[in-house]
């Protein structure tokens, strides 16, 4: 296992407290980004949505609806993470690079539309999908951010219905997780401890 992944999952904690006075440009989150977006999901679907705000002004928009957390407003950038319910149709889209590159049968594609068609059928289930894929590119997003030397926050603490109403979501979007990302300010805790593998793990 490469040693600077490992210092990096070791080293990550979830930060509180962070340097009002440091921003970051548009490249860097677009960067960001990019990386979060190499995280899987089903089918290739990438069905997500990643808004970064980072306007001063966005962001007392979207601390008020998340119960006046500071670290909103004094993260450099705070994403707001949205999974989409999944849509077969535009899976074709999606497919073609790997199709046209060789990867995929075309006959693969087209089976797995109908199968995202079935599977996601029911709303429960497409809106299970939805927040797997949104978690997962938070998760990578954190990553990303602790291998460009930030630290991140994710937080569940917000009223998804109002941040939803006044980000402009579309109705088959779901805000599943706020990520503030920034530079550190002092005071932070350190990666809390974590429970005995003997209470985690089993080996089959």
């Amino acid at each position: 296992m490469h040693s600077s992944v490992v210092e990096l999952i070791e080293q990550r904690f979830s930060a509180s407290l962070f340097d009002a006075s440091h921003s970051l440009s548009d490249l860097a989150i677009t960067e960001l980004t990019r990386l979060a977006t190499r995280a899987p999901t089903a089918y290739n679907l990438q069905n997500w949505r990643f808004i970064a705000v980072r306007s001063p002004e966005a962001k007392a928009r979207l601390r008020n609806f998340a119960f006046g957390q500071v670290k909103v407003s004094d993260a450099a950038v705070t994403f707001i993470v949205c999974g989409v319910l999944p849509d077969h149709a535009a899976l074709a889209e999606r497919l073609s690079p790997s199709v046209e590159a060789g990867y995929m049968p075309a006959a693969l594609a087209t089976g797995w539309q109908e199968s995202v068609r079935v599977k996601y059928a029911h709303p429960q289930t497409a809106r299970d999908e939805a927040v797997r894929s949104a978690t997962l590119g938070a998760a990578t997003l954190m990553f990303a951010a602790e291998a460009s030397g930030l630290v991140s926050g994710p937080m569940i603490g917000f009223d998804a219905e109002a941040v939803a109403r006044e980000f402009g979501l579309a109705p088959d979007e779901i805000p599943v997780m706020l990520v503030a990302i920034g530079r550190a300010a002092p005071g932070n805790w350190p990666q809390k401890p974590r429970r005995p593998l003997t209470e985690v793990l089993q080996i089959s």
